[in-house]
């Protein structure tokens, strides 16, 4: 008899986790998601009843671990968690919140990589998060781009080190997310719109688009150390 996925996944209470867990509990999956934020959370337990969600902050190792335990054995975690800091050209580049980048980002994914390790199925999937910033020649991106550098940096030697768990990495493009929230709605519509000219597929994503992405990576059983470029074509533009 064929039994339920348990699927976990930080950071999936907005955007493209939210997007991925909606995704694979669509395809059967028993979904968890968990946040920070309780705000998000209340959303999600009004607004998603087939997820389950936790407040839980993803840096906290014991937190991470008290609910991937609860859970055990978990099929498939998913890691979405996001950070802004480190945005800007060089010269103004503030390496306090470079650092801070990489603390919310880089640091706090290898916490729920660590904590949740032991309370994964043998056959387990492990899928990040990463974005375009990675490998684009994007001015005003150095530093972000190093962190997402350093998430995607991640998934290659585990792959190895942790099989045979699976471990990926999504790296999307611009996507029409609430990371966006913080620029003026206006800048942010004529941004977009102004992206779009240049995109070979002509739009920005949208975070049901990586979701789908996400929900590949964690259920395909063949698939292990891929970054898996979900971007539009925007790698082989200047935007």
């Amino acid at each position: 008899m064929e039994t339920t996925r348990t699927t976990l996944v930080v950071g999936g209470t907005s955007g493209i986790g939210l997007a991925a867990a909606r995704r694979l509990a669509a395809g059967g999956d028993t979904v968890h998601v968990a946040s920070r934020d309780p705000g998000k959370v209340a959303k999600v337990a009004d607004a998603a009843p087939e997820l389950v969600a936790h407040r839980v902050n993803g840096s906290d190792s014991a937190a991470v671990a008290e609910l991937a335990g609860s859970l055990a054995p978990v099929d498939a975690l998913v890691v979405t968690i996001a950070s802004s800091a480190g945005m800007g050209p060089l010269v103004d580049l503030e390496l306090a919140e470079l650092r801070r980048g990489f603390e919310e980002k880089v640091i706090a994914m290898l916490t729920v990589l660590q904590a949740a390790l032991p309370h994964l199925a043998e056959r387990a999937s492990i899928t990040l998060v990463g974005a375009i910033s990675a490998h684009a020649a994007m001015p005003g991106t150095a530093g972000i781009g190093a962190v997402n550098a350093a998430v995607e940096s991640i998934v290659r030697p585990l792959a190895v080190e942790l099989a045979p768990r699976r471990i990926n990495a999504v790296s999307p493009g611009l996507v029409d997310t609430p990371w966006w929230d913080g620029m003026p709605e206006q800048a942010r519509t004529d941004y977009f719109a102004a992206a779009e000219k240049g995109l070979p597929v002509r739009h920005v994503s949208s975070a049901d688009e990586i979701g789908e992405a996400v929900a590949l990576l964690a259920t395909n059983t063949s698939i292990t150390g891929t970054i898996l470029e979900v971007d539009g074509g925007a790698r082989f533009v200047q935007l």
